[in-house]
């Protein structure tokens, strides 16, 4: 199973009440919506993976109105976050649902995928869990999209990610930072391929892959 979304942050670190705050979402949102801008398809659902708070999941919906939004989680307190977002959110922001990428999924279709910031807070497994569900619900040409931080074969690490990713693996050693072409090589099995890769503030790398 996923681990909850919250981390690497502590509960207390996200805020009082149901609706929690991560610090890095209000800096990211704007670098990573203006990416989706371009990426994702002018109507259509899309399905948020690992939403955790719900901050993204209510700025995206309100930024992409002609997009139905669905976020969704594995983890109780995350799923509560989100829905009290959820609910001053335009009509177009569906409640969250419970999944758990290494399950069953509890949707049968999308026209596009987005995951951040879930790959290197997660065991390897679930990386592989997000695949196979992406391979099932997208058509030809939709985009699965990643953010977050990564390591590439032969491009020398920023010092920040190498101390991050130390820091992941001392907290739990299924986690840590992934290489780009291991998670190419997966998705490849999958018929996905990687279309672009656009560097992101603060060393973070967003990806998208399609199916073939």
């Amino acid at each position: 199973m996923t681990r909850p979304s919250f981390p690497p942050y502590n509960v207390s670190d996200l805020g009082k009440g149901l609706k929690r705050k991560a610090p890095a979402a209000g800096r990211n949102v704007g670098p990573i919506g203006d990416v989706l801008a371009e990426w994702l398809p002018a109507s259509g659902l899309v399905l948020e993976i690992a939403s955790g708070t719900g901050e993204h999941a209510l700025a995206f919906a309100q930024r992409f109105p002609n997009l139905t939004w669905q976020p969704s989680d594995p983890d109780p307190e995350a799923l509560a976050s989100i829905a009290a977002w959820q609910a001053e959110g335009p009509g177009n922001l569906l409640p969250p649902i419970a999944l758990d990428v290494t399950i069953d999924w509890p949707i049968d279709s999308a026209d596009a995928i987005l995951c951040v910031n879930m790959v290197h807070i997660s065991p390897w497994p679930c990386s592989l869990g997000l695949l196979d569900g992406a391979e099932r619900l997208l058509a030809s040409g939709a985009p699965l999209i990643l953010y977050g931080p990564w390591l590439e074969a032969g491009i020398e690490a920023a010092p920040s990610n190498l101390a991050f990713d130390l820091d992941l693996k001392a907290r739990n050693p299924e986690w840590g930072l992934r290489l780009v072409e291991d998670f190419a090589a997966e998705a490849a099995l999958r018929g996905f391929i990687l279309r672009e890769r656009r560097p992101m503030p603060s060393n973070n790398l967003m990806l998208r892959f399609e199916q073939a």
